[in-house]
């Protein structure tokens, strides 16, 4: 799947001129929005089923820094999906050198708007289905 791309913008710095570090989090929600657009289930789509999907977790290993104008490939993998919990991963490159920027993986839970627990296989079985061959891919 083509990786999302993100032009780093001058207020993202600090006054080093790096990148600061929670941008990186911000970063990872703009591409798991793209990846589920990308897999034809975005969030408008999910919604008007009546689901949301929080944030249960993150984990983020920063290697590189970058600074303002880098552009920043990402790209998001499912390490692990059980039709309750999914687990995204982040691979972010330097998108002129290729170089390994920064690892992260993020853990969502699907759940009605009523805070309840959703089985995604009974919910919606096809973003169920996509999700499952996704992650057993990515083994």
């Amino acid at each position: 799947m083509e990786a999302y791309l993100h032009k780093v913008h001058y207020y993202e710095t600090d006054k080093m001129g790096i990148t600061h570090h929670a941008n990186y989090v911000r970063w990872m929600e703009e591409a798991r929005v793209d990846f589920l657009e990308k897999i034809g289930w975005g969030f408008e789509k999910i919604e008007a089923e009546g689901l949301v999907s929080p944030v249960v977790g993150v984990q983020v290993r920063y290697l590189h820094s970058t600074t303002f104008a880098d552009q920043v490939e990402i790209s998001v993998t499912v390490e692990k999906y059980n039709g309750l919990l999914m687990y995204l991963g982040y691979e972010m490159r330097n998108a002129q050198t290729g170089e390994i920027l920064c690892t992260a993986q993020s853990q969502h839970c699907f759940l009605t708007q009523e805070g309840k627990p959703a089985r995604m296989k009974q919910r919606m079985p096809e973003l169920d289905s996509i999700l499952r061959r996704l992650a057993a891919e990515n083994k």
